[in-house]
């Protein structure tokens, strides 16, 4: 059987059927070729100044995406959840709040176990550290408070329960600063990555797309549509052609396209970097934080001079104690 191939000839038909062959697939040969280094025709080069706005938008495209890879977390309401500690649907069934205001109505111990582990009238309860924090300690001051037998209350126990229900004000706080970055920061950022970005990467795409039919364009005018074996189909790397009227003109048409898919594009990535948005997010962002941690602060601000006034108090009931018994 004789394998021998005329690649001359057979280059010759690639050429002829280049200029019937779909637009995807003349720039799919020309990718090809470009790819595999079998193209003696020079690569069309794009401005300096769009090879720095792509660049740009990388940049713009890789801090969003390593932004939120992080920020996603304050969609998650337990990202500082304590993983060790183990809740029952009870404790998670009421507010400490509500826990607060059953206890003060209770008149026995049975009553106030009875009002900790209330069924729940709403959702559960978030899990949040500071609410798991206030649950800990409104159940650590009942466990005081039921065993203690001395007169008046058991401060430690007062204490408790006022910094449960000041820690749940502090995890509320903490899920209005989550809410408001989710709807004020993350929703724009993801527009930014997934819409205005794609908007980017697509007219980039046209761009490449243009580039690749114009320089295949070129190639089969110059009858170089593919290489195979030795040597390129038609003239010689360094031989001068004169093109016909027609090829002439499917050039400049190429090129036309090249020039407005180029300009296109350079309008879109200007407008994604130069749009406010992300700032202004980011803006949203820290104000939401401060919100938050200003809350938190005046929250234990105003909770820190009644601990410390108990703490007084029983010092000085601790002190009194032991002068009259020595």
């Amino acid at each position: 059987m004789d394998f021998n191939v005329d690649f001359k000839s057979f280059g010759k038909n690639l050429s002829d059927l280049g200029a019937q062959i779909t637009p995807f697939a003349s720039r799919t040969f020309q990718y090809t070729k470009e790819q595999l280094g079998q193209t003696d025709d020079k690569v069309t080069q794009l401005p300096p100044d769009y090879i720095d706005l792509e660049k740009r938008v990388d940049a713009l495209k890789q801090a969003h995406q390593k932004m939120l890879s992080v920020t996603s977390t304050y969609s998650n309401e337990t990202y500082d959840y304590p993983a060790n500690i183990k809740e029952t649907f009870h404790d998670l069934g009421r507010t400490v709040s509500e826990k607060v205001h059953l206890l003060s109505s209770a008149t026995s111990p049975g009553e106030a176990q009875a009002a900790l582990v209330a069924p729940p009238s709403a959702k559960p309860q978030p899990k949040t550290f500071s609410h798991a924090i206030a649950r800990a300690s409104l159940s650590s001051s009942q466990m005081l408070h039921q065993n203690h037998t001395g007169a008046g209350e058991d401060p430690l126990a007062t204490a408790l329960e006022k910094y449960a229900l000041a820690s749940e004000r502090v995890g509320e706080a903490r899920l209005a600063q989550d809410s408001q970055i989710q709807s004020r920061f993350l929703a724009g950022w993801n527009t930014t990555l997934n819409t205005n970005l794609n908007f980017a990467t697509r007219a980039r795409k046209n761009v490449e797309n243009s580039r690749l039919s114009l320089d295949a364009v070129k190639a089969h005018a110059k009858g170089t549509t593919f290489k195979l074996g030795q040597g390129a189909q038609g003239a010689q790397p360094h031989e001068e052609q004169e093109l016909s009227p027609e090829a002439q003109e499917e050039i400049e048409k190429a090129e036309d396209e090249f020039v407005t898919q180029t300009e296109e594009a350079v309008g879109v990535m200007k407008n994604v970097l130069d749009s406010p948005e992300p700032l202004r997010n980011l803006s949203e962002l820290i104000a939401a934080q401060i919100e938050y941690h200003k809350k938190a602060a005046e929250v234990l601000q105003e909770l820190a001079p009644v601990i410390e006034s108990l703490q007084t108090e029983q010092e000085a009931s601790y002190r009194k104690s032991r002068e009259e018994g020595s």
